[in-house]
């Protein structure tokens, strides 16, 4: 009985070497390793893990703060075709995809009451302020062509735009003239329904393609 007894703990004990020696991890039987290489196995991108200072984390805590915001809606435009499809170029290697919408209606011709073209933005101001106290509202010109210049009256026809530069004559109106702002045609309206701080850091960067328009509040 004895002899049964040792030979069975010299048996245990071979087994219990073979087993921490990991000699029988091949059938399935091994100690769990205490540095768990298979966790580094399943990490993605460790590499890319930084550690950041107080001053690198104020600013990440900032940018999650203004992007978070309530964010503005900005448009530009209207867009010829010509236009259009430079902006586009210019959109797509600029801001993210899905940061902005372009959308299209059809326009009538616009025949408009013409004052300009000025030499530059202070005598066009000057005259706005002059007919702004003989009580005529006067806009600036949309069309970049026509620009500094102003808008005494806008209308769907030549015929209706001389009407009312003749109203006006008694008024003191001299040098107003009736000229086509635009043809009939499809004008297409650049429009960002959200932007972010970040986003709106990006937007000079289209300056040169937005045709002389400038980003205005969504009406």
């Amino acid at each position: 009985m004895l002899r049964l007894i040792v030979l069975v703990l010299l048996l245990a004990n071979g087994v219990y070497f073979a087993w921490s020696q990991n000699y029988l991890r091949a059938y399935g039987f091994a100690p769990v390793s205490p540095n768990e290489p298979h966790r580094l196995e399943q990490q993605i991108k460790p590499e890319a893990i930084q550690l950041l200072s107080a001053g690198d984390l104020k600013k990440a805590e900032a940018q999650v703060q203004a992007d978070s915001a309530p964010k503005e809606c900005l448009q530009a435009g209207p867009f010829d075709e010509v236009q259009t499809a430079a902006l586009r170029k210019a959109l797509d290697a600029t801001l993210p995809s899905g940061s902005w919408q372009m959308e299209s209606q059809k326009e009538p011709a616009r025949w408009i009451v013409y004052m300009g073209k000025y030499a530059n933005a202070e005598l066009q101001a000057k005259k706005r302020a002059e007919l702004a106290g003989m009580g005529i509202k006067a806009d600036a010109v949309a069309n970049p062509e026509l620009q500094p210049g102003l808008v005494l009256a806008g209308f769907d026809s030549e015929a209706a735009a001389k009407a009312e530069l003749t109203k006006l004559a008694p008024k003191g109106i001299r040098t107003a003239k009736v000229v086509q702002e635009r043809e009939a045609g499809t004008t297409h309206q650049l429009k960002l329904p959200a932007v972010s701080e970040s986003l709106k850091a990006k937007l000079p960067e289209l300056k040169a393609s937005l045709a002389g328009h400038a980003f205005k509040a969504c009406s």
